[in-house]
């Protein structure tokens, strides 16, 4: 058995995952709607060159988090209880802030003036997904070979980055002002959620 905390924080015990139980595991996860995968649908809408580097900048921000949180997070946050809340009020900050700048630009569609998704902004939320712990504290240190699961989660976060992306692609165009104002509402609903989550912990 392996001793792990929960979302919440509360400690329980769970089995080794086999890969193919991990897999899906992290594929759900990550194909599920977040800041990150908001971000990589916009990009796609957007149809910038720059788009086609984003998906390396995610796996690179997620791994920066996730391996370290993976091997040493259950003694971090042993030894820095507050740890938790100060990163979800971070993550809460900045997603409502990127809502606040796709409302923003919403009206500008697909003009010159139109701002598109930089690999900062994309690096910065990847860091603060709240996915990240469930991945590095959860998820990965329950597989049965730590290596192999970073391997597969790196796999399936460039395959997951890219259908957002293509799923982005078709809906372009004049929808664009349409896409940028969903995806605003669905962050601030996210930052949202982030606040109430850390207040009330």
């Amino acid at each position: 058995m392996i001793h792990v905390t929960d979302i919440a924080g509360h400690p329980c015990q769970l089995d080794c995952m086999s890969l193919i139980e991990l897999t899906f595991a992290l594929l759900v996860l990550l194909a599920t709607p977040g800041p990150t995968n908001t971000l990589m649908a916009l990009a796609g809408a957007q149809g910038k060159r720059v788009a086609f580097v984003l998906p390396l900048v995610e796996l690179a921000a997620y791994l920066t988090s996730v391996i370290p949180l993976s091997i040493w997070g259950h003694r971090w946050l042993e030894a820095a209880p507050m740890l938790r809340l100060v990163l979800t009020l971070f993550a809460a900050f900045w997603v409502a802030t990127l809502a606040l700048r796709l409302w923003r630009q919403a009206g500008l569609g697909v003009t010159k003036d139109a701002r598109s998704v930089t690999p900062a902004q994309v690096a910065i939320t990847t860091l603060l997904n709240p996915k990240a712990l469930v991945f590095g504290l959860v998820l990965i240190p329950q597989s049965s070979d730590l290596t192999l699961g970073l391997c597969i989660f790196a796999g399936l976060v460039l395959i997951v980055s890219v259908g957002w992306m293509w799923v982005g692609a078709r809906i372009s165009g004049r929808y664009a002002p349409m896409v940028n104002r969903g995806g605003a509402v669905w962050l601030g609903i996210m930052a949202a959620s982030l606040l109430g989550r850390a207040l009330s912990a």
